[in-house]
């Protein structure tokens, strides 16, 4: 009879995207976009996890590893695929993949199971699912009789952004011989006509229990300190987090450098990797999104509202407004309604320091779009002066503000479309279209949308401070202080 294996599918979303900056933001950074089709690369990820199963692979829900501010967009980005995932473990900062692995492999383990982690990135793409599926079900087999298994993506070019995986042949599938740091231009071109080497995608497909040996007998002060945090884990819902002082005290370490690199070197581990040969791309930075984009009989990619006159192998990506390029060759145009960015498509890696320099200005464009997402629907500031400040609001049906104050504005809200219950002090009062209604400075209030449409509405606020910090809530449905 042939035995089952038991499969857990592992999506480390906790990532900030700064090289594809201005489109993605630490509020709301790439895996949670579209950059290709209509899914997000998050969701791309789920449902390539959930077609692993077959007569012998018991694949359960995901577990999704992210953080504390985009808890609610892994769940509405779920729901929308109609997956319920097993646990969202929130990390409470960031402390590399490591760590992230190592939670997901301690929640794998409680109650005394085993099963085999597959472990992926949130932000890659894939064209080729079949392949991708069959890679995975082949590293799946060699996992769960013990091995330290890659996914190692078959190199069609002499690629410097990548690190490399130098393999012997062996019985089944290849066995590692080193990790190899990115190459300059020359070394690529030699590993790519020497043969045996593969890109390292990132993907990791090992039983928890290997994992957990693994990291304690080369890292075993991330795995003391790992435990620990999790040991003072609090759990609501679906949503776990580790115990927040606890977790600040793991040492910052990637996958790689902290296992991966040190098992070959050591016999005690078996360490694999399979080919992936499925149109596979990490999409790390502009360049590699003007890639995988279809493209005219010029090279040129485009997004949205693009006129592209006289030009060559271009990526423009508009959201807001007609954008429009004459007679440029090799450029990366990326334009949002608060931003626009321009670079020489070679250098797009180098996006990531305009990010640190607004970061370090004090800017805040480097973390939240002009239209910020919340649990309850989100807000566009689409106008302000000396003041004032216009938002326009959406209310998902049954979404609900928090109740709050302000010490330093007023507001005035205008109903456009939905249905508004709004709370004002002591009254309670229902709005719909084209009614408005006056919060006073100081008034404690509430904003609910009763009803099964989207609630939007025009806020006009004015007062002597603006700024979002002034906000003191009393009641939050989401559990936000």
């Amino acid at each position: 009879m042939t035995q089952t294996i038991a499969v857990q599918p592992v999506i480390m979303a906790g990532g900030s995207g700064t090289r594809l900056w201005p489109l993605s933001r630490a509020g709301y950074p790439k895996q949670f976009l579209v950059l290709t089709g209509n899914r997000s690369l998050f969701q791309e990820a789920a449902q390539r996890l959930a077609g692993l199963g077959t007569d012998t692979l018991k694949v359960a829900a995901p577990l999704i590893v992210g953080n504390e501010e985009h808890r609610f967009l892994v769940l509405d980005q779920l729901r929308e695929l109609k997956v319920d995932p097993a646990a969202v473990l929130l990390e409470p900062v960031g402390r590399n993949t490591a760590p992230a692995m190592t939670l997901a492999a301690l929640q794998a383990l409680e109650g005394g199971a085993d099963p085999v982690l597959v472990v992926t990135p949130a932000d890659q793409t894939v064209t080729d699912a079949p392949a991708f599926t069959a890679a995975l079900q082949d590293a799946v087999k060699h996992a769960a009789a013990g091995a330290v298994v890659i996914l190692g993506i078959t190199p069609d070019r002499p690629e410097t952004g990548y690190g490399y995986i130098r393999s012997t042949p062996d019985t089944g599938a290849a066995r590692v011989a080193e990790f190899v740091e990115k190459p300059d231009q020359a070394t690529a071109e030699r590993y790519l006509s020497a043969g045996g080497y593969s890109w390292n995608s990132g993907m990791f497909v090992v039983k928890a229990s290997v994992w957990m040996t693994a990291l304690e007998t080369f890292r075993p002060d991330i795995a003391k300190a790992t435990r620990a945090a999790w040991a003072a884990r609090q759990q609501d819902d679906k949503f776990v987090r580790p115990g927040k002082a606890e977790f600040a005290a793991v040492p910052s370490e990637s996958v790689d450098y902290a296992v991966m690199e040190r098992c070959p070197s050591t016999p005690a581990f078996d360490i694999r990797v399979v080919p992936l040969a499925a149109g596979w791309n990490d999409l790390g930075a502009w360049d590699a999104v003007w890639q995988v984009l279809p493209k005219d009989a010029a090279g040129n990619a485009s997004m949205g509202d693009v006129i592209a006159h006289d030009s060559k192998n271009t990526l423009v990506h508009a959201t807001s407004r007609l954008v429009s390029v004459v007679g440029v060759e090799n450029v990366v145009v990326v334009e949002t309604a608060d931003a626009v960015m321009v670079a020489d498509r070679s250098r797009s890696q180098d996006v990531k320091k305009i990010v640190a320099h607004l970061d370090g200005g004090g800017r805040n464009e480097h973390s939240l779009h002009r239209k910020v997402h919340r649990p309850w629907g989100w807000y566009d500031s689409i106008d302000s002066g000396a003041r004032f400040q216009v938002k326009r609001i959406m209310v998902k049906p049954g979404g609900t503000l928090s109740l709050q104050m302000h010490h330093h504005r007023a507001e005035h809200w205008i109903v456009v479309t939905g249905t508004a219950e709004v709370t004002v002090g002591e009254k309670k009062i229902i709005l719909s279209e084209n009614q408005s209604t006056y919060i006073p400075l100081g008034e404690v209030h509430r904003l609910r949308n009763p009803g099964k449409v989207p609630l939007e509405l025009i806020e006009v606020q004015s007062g002597s401070y603006l700024g979002e910090d002034d906000i003191v809530r009393y009641e939050d449905t989401y559990g936000r202080s």
